[in-house]
């Protein structure tokens, strides 16, 4: 089977996409689904916290339990680590399956190997919700104060039943399991319509899975025009940038939309390092300014998008179990392009090498450089090793 074949036989095709922005939007979609969800939900997110946000969706769920809806919940061990017991033993009473994903190595005083960095909710497994959002307040509009920058996809269709299987296999550390539902039964209350290519992409160390980071060279590679990447913590190792050299060479425009500000200051002044690279190459960069940018979606030729759980850095390359999903569809392509492009508009400002020179001094460019290099020896040593030696 040719390469082409294999890129496509990844599809499936009976599916619809719907782009729904972080915050208020996210939130009532997710309680919605929620609330009208038949037999099953699972969820999986790296930060669940038991403040107002968190309180409100986990109401929700004790609701959908108390209506016999079988509930499995998977939480990261370190992100989630500060749930009270309360809180967790509310849940677990009111019949909950609730699971901590376990890392490598973990004690008192230490945390070490791959943290479960997914933020999916399928439903009944015919929808789902597939992004970069946690359940926390800083994710939600909350009163005089909006919530990051962020977006996932509502999916319909054959693919929210393969993530309804990628869920059990991850919640029971079973690389093969029986579904908990019948897909025929599942999917006969789909619409006939539906016709938007979709797969699903992971990148996970240990299971030699690194499909998303395959996603980004696929489009390096194959754009005619345009890409636009839309990410938080931007920081690519040198095989990436070299992919990006090679399409910047072959003509193709590359814009990036990134955090003005950060909530990790060391990532944001490795990040502005590498901008005197990607200014030299013709790239155009935007901050993004009203809140924190989390985000994590790249969009090719108007053609193809790429959202989810994926940072470009290598934590999500080579650490973190990620999560996303690439969508072909030129309308769907074109609708996100739109709100990007809305967001450049109004609610960005492009950095030039001008701005730099008189932003920035001798001191912020040593700090933003010594920033580059711990950030790149850090991930160096704690996951590039570590991933070689699993995978070898």
């Amino acid at each position: 089977m040719s390469s082409a074949k294999k890129i496509k036989s990844a599809y499936s095709f009976r599916n619809k996409a719907t782009l729904i922005r972080g915050g208020q939007e996210y939130f009532e979609t997710l309680k919605e689904l929620i609330k009208n969800a038949k037999s099953f939900i699972q969820m999986q997110v790296y930060i669940f916290e038991d403040d107002h946000t968190g309180n409100e969706i986990g109401n929700y769920l004790i609701e959908a339990s108390k209506r016999n809806i079988k509930i499995q919940l998977l939480l990261d061990g370190y992100a989630s680590r500060n749930l009270s017991k309360e809180f967790i033993q509310t849940l677990r009473d009111a019949g909950i399956h609730l699971r901590f994903f376990a890392p490598v190595f973990k004690s008192k005083h230490y945390y070490f190997g791959r943290r479960l960095h997914h933020k999916v909710t399928v439903i009944d497994g015919i929808k789902a919700l597939v992004g970069g959002i946690n359940i926390s307040d800083r994710y939600n509009d909350m009163p005089n104060d909006p919530s990051w920058l962020d977006y996932a996809v509502l999916l319909e269709g054959d693919t929210a039943f393969e993530l309804h299987k990628l869920c059990l296999q991850l919640y029971f550390k079973k690389r093969k399991i029986e579904t908990w539902l019948e897909k025929n039964q599942s999917q006969y209350l789909l619409d006939e319509n539906l016709h938007t290519a979709v797969r699903i992409r992971r990148n996970d160390w240990v299971m030699n899975k690194n499909q998303i980071s395959g996603t980004y060279m696929e489009m390096f590679k194959n754009a005619q025009r345009e890409i636009i990447m839309m990410s938080s913590y931007f920081i690519p190792n040198t095989f990436f940038r070299k992919q990006m050299s090679a399409a910047l060479k072959r003509g193709v425009q590359i814009k990036l939309i990134l955090a003005g500000k950060s909530d990790v200051h060391l990532a944001k002044n490795a990040e502005r390092y590498f901008y005197r690279w990607a200014l030299r190459n013709k790239i155009q960069i935007f901050e993004y300014l009203p809140t924190v940018l989390h985000s994590k979606v790249a969009i090719c030729d108007d053609r193809i998008v790429t959202i989810g759980s994926y940072n470009v850095n290598d934590i999500s390359a080579f650490a973190s179990i990620e999560l996303n999903v690439d969508i072909e569809e030129k309308e769907f392509a074109q609708s996100v392009k739109k709100e990007i492009e809305k967001i450049i508009g109004l609610e960005t400002i492009e950095i030039k090498n001008d701005h730099l020179k008189n932003k920035f001094g001798i001191v912020d460019q040593l700090t933003q450089w010594t920033s580059y290099i711990l950030f790149r020896f850090i991930f160096k040593i704690f996951t590039f090793y570590f991933s070689k030696r699993t995978s070898n």
